[in-house]
């Protein structure tokens, strides 16, 4: 279980990719050729095959978040199979069935021996490559079609920039806490690394939503740990809106704020006429045509907001799913954190913050990598991180 979670971690930077293996029409360029993302895809599937296997040989061990995530799984399969288009969508929605195993191994392996550092070596590693390859292709503005396509901004194999922002905003909190609290030299001296490489491709990424989303984790974890909580908060978040009104439209030709509040409305509209269990997955692009304002985007992948998105393509059920599902996550992660180390507590604390800085990310924009990729582990690397694991720990920090 140590590799297959190190491994299953590692490849993260990779699996934007995916949705070049759709039909959907996605205003980016894959980086990733085609045989190499259904190369991926497979080795996820033997990884969750395996993990299957042993979770149902190992000792029965609690999952306190297994029945909400399965009702989140089956609201998708609802609104496909109800949707304009179930194929559409059935990729995703089994990606989302390997998130639920991936979550469960985390709950249950990460205390064993050498879990942690293989979960938290192979994240930090293989996410420091993809910064560094992310800025590289800037400086050197190739490859050009994404270079001219994305007006410079950073992006690598994450097919558009606001994906890179996202993982980047679960991605930098962990880096700090694991630099914070682990004795390992080499694990200390790749987090560390990893946090400059990280805050430069994020900046890079010239992402309004990506970055009120990291400085709503910042402010997260500040007002957690911090002793001056809201006025250091604020003082984060302050920042976050400066760099925003300064910086952001000087890497967005046209400006994209008039799409969105016309791509908002048509949202809503579909919303409105499909409340209960939505359109299906992937299906928003196809009612926006029908739906669109006549001076509005020819097309939209997305709703451009998390929380659009997801209404118009699982309705409400899917909603109540999902809010269920994290109201159990804050209430065993609070009961856990009762009683946690402070290393382990602050483990714990740099991960939800990652989720608390994508959560304000997706008022203004839909992240495929965080639903499908980061979302379920992460929330089990929570409370993982909070019952403890062998990673070599500082002095109380």
């Amino acid at each position: 279980m140590p590799v297959a979670l190190g491994l299953m971690f590692a490849l993260v930077p990779l699996l934007p990719s995916f949705i070049a293996l759709t039909s959907v029409e996605f205003p980016g360029i894959s980086l990733v050729p085609r045989e190499i993302s259904l190369g991926v895809f497979g080795i996820c599937g033997v990884l969750a095959i395996y993990a299957l296997a042993t979770l149902a040989q190992s000792r029965p061990y609690p999952q306190p978040l297994l029945l909400p995530l399965l009702c989140v799984f089956g609201a998708g399969i609802l609104a496909g199979a109800l949707g304009f288009n179930p194929v559409a969508g059935l990729l995703f929605t089994g990606i989302g069935g390997l998130g639920i195993v991936w979550h469960c191994s985390v709950v249950r392996f990460y205390g064993d021996r050498y879990v942690a550092p293989a979960i938290y070596g192979a994240f930090l590693a293989s996410g420091t490559i993809a910064c560094a390859a992310a800025i590289v292709m800037v400086v050197t503005r190739t490859p050009v079609a994404q270079y001219a396509l994305q007006h410079g901004r950073a992006t690598g194999t994450f097919i558009l920039p606001g994906e890179l922002a996202g993982f980047l905003i679960v991605f930098l909190p962990i880096a700090y806490a694991v630099g914070s609290v682990a004795r390992t030299g080499a694990l200390r001296a790749l987090a560390w690394s990893a946090l400059p490489i990280g805050l430069a491709a994020l900046a890079l990424t010239y992402s309004r939503a990506g970055w009120m989303g990291f400085a709503a984790a910042v402010a997260f974890l500040v007002a957690a740990r911090a002793r001056r909580k809201i006025a250091t908060a604020a003082t984060v978040l302050l920042g976050g809106i400066a760099a925003v009104l300064l910086l952001f439209n000087a890497h967005h030709d046209p400006s994209e704020d008039y799409t969105r509040l016309s791509i908002w409305q048509a949202a809503l509209q579909i919303a409105d006429r499909f409340p209960l269990t939505g359109v299906g997955p992937f299906n928003f692009s196809r009612l926006y045509a029908l739906v669109r304002a006549p001076d509005g985007d020819a097309t939209a992948f997305h709703a451009h907001s998390l929380y659009l998105t997801f209404f118009v393509e699982f309705g409400i059920v899917g909603l109540a799913a999902v809010a269920w599902t994290f109201w159990r996550f804050s209430s065993e992660l609070r009961r856990r954190l009762g009683r946690a180390r402070p290393g382990d507590a602050l483990l714990a604390l740099s991960a939800t913050a990652g989720l608390v800085g994508v959560a304000v990310q997706g008022l203004i924009d839909t992240v495929s990598v965080v639903i499908f990729g980061l979302w379920m582990p992460i929330v089990g690397l929570a409370l993982a991180a909070a019952e403890g694991g062998d990673l070599d720990q500082d002095a109380e920090r």
